[in-house]
Order: C-alpha cells, then sequence, then structure tokens
C-alpha cells in the first residue's frame, strides 16, 4: 500500500473521488453487500448514515476503498460506531481520514519524520467476532506491500463475503 505523502494535493478534499464505499451486511447466516453512495468516500458522517440506514439485525459493515491509498471499517453499534483507518497519515490529505481520526480522538504527530511512514489507527479486534483476530487484522493492515482492494478483498475473505463484494465491485 503506497503511503501519503505530506503535501496535499489541492483537489482531494472535499471532492468525489475513485474508490468504493460498500456495506456488507449479514442477516440469518448470509451475506450481502450494497453499493454505497460515493459521497461516503469523502464525508464519514454520510458514510454512518448510509450504514445506519441499512437497519439489520445481524452485523453491518462498511468497507471504503478510499482513492486506492487506503481503506476505512465501520461498524455501527448502539454506543455509536467502531473504525479502522489503514493510514493514519492520509488526514494530512483526505477528510474522511482527517475525521475517522477525530473520532479515534486520535492526533497526528507534530514531527514531519514521524508521518513518513503509513500506520493503521483504530479497533483491530472490529472483525474478531467475524472471523478476523485483531491479531491476524493487524499483521494485515501493517502489510504495505498489499493495496487497500487487496487488502479489502482478503478481509472479505477471510470473513465469507468475498463472492459478494467481488460481484459489487468487481475486485
Amino acid at each position: 500500500m503506497p503511503t501519503q505523502s505530506v503535501e496535499a494535493a489541492p483537489d482531494t478534499r472535499g471532492s468525489a473521488l475513485p474508490g468504493f464505499a460498500v456495506a456488507a451486511i449479514r442477516e440469518e447466516g448470509r451475506w450481502r453487500c450494497v453499493r454505497l453512495g460515493s459521497e461516503s468516500l469523502v464525508d464519514l458522517d454520510a458514510a454512518i448514515t448510509a450504514l445506519r440506514a441499512q437497519r439489520s439485525t445481524g452485523a453491518v459493515l462498511g468497507l471504503l476503498d478510499v482513492d486506492d491509498e487506503f481503506f476505512v471499517l465501520l461498524r455501527p453499534s448502539a454506543g455509536g460506531v467502531r473504525l479502522l483507518i489503514s493510514d493514519a497519515v492520509a488526514a494530512l490529505d483526505y477528510d474522511v481520514a482527517a475525521d475517522v481520526l477525530d473520532l479515534l480522538r486520535v492526533e497526528l504527530p507534530p514531527d514531519d519524520d514521524a508521518l513518513d511512514d503509513a500506520w493503521p489507527e483504530g479497533d483491530m479486534g472490529i472483525l474478531a467476532d467475524l472471523g478476523l483476530p485483531a491479531d491476524e487484522l493487524e499483521i494485515l493492515v501493517s502489510d504495505l506491500e498489499l493495496y487497500p482492494d487487496e487488502q479489502l478483498d482478503t478481509i472479505a475473505r477471510r470473513c465469507g463475503f468475498a463472492a459478494q463484494l467481488d460481484e459489487l465491485v468487481g475486485s
């Protein structure tokens, strides 16, 4: 996975981005995936609202592949939302990443050298009950050789909805 540059591209903040936003929903032991609006790639509140609108008795998981640079996992819960971002440094260039860090109450370090390498931030146990333990997710998220769509495909495969995700986004 490529790391973000420290210089923000002039057209990335607040604009439509390449990638995909998907809700994976498990009901009665079966997964289905639905595409979320493209605004979910630039507006975390829009992504959370779209996920909450799915109204399922089972698991609801949001997967955002933002600009082929990083991904975000979201899981609405009664008390809020559980979040994981694959590259915290992306907050320098992308509003949705900055919003994730805000909700996590995480600040980027002031030292520019610390911002040279990507690192994940958030709830590594977000998928533990769906078949992907925290320690394995941490290894996957930390693999800089994989692009975000490849990481999300691996996550989907481990949780059991790879076919549904591939049918929707053709990864």
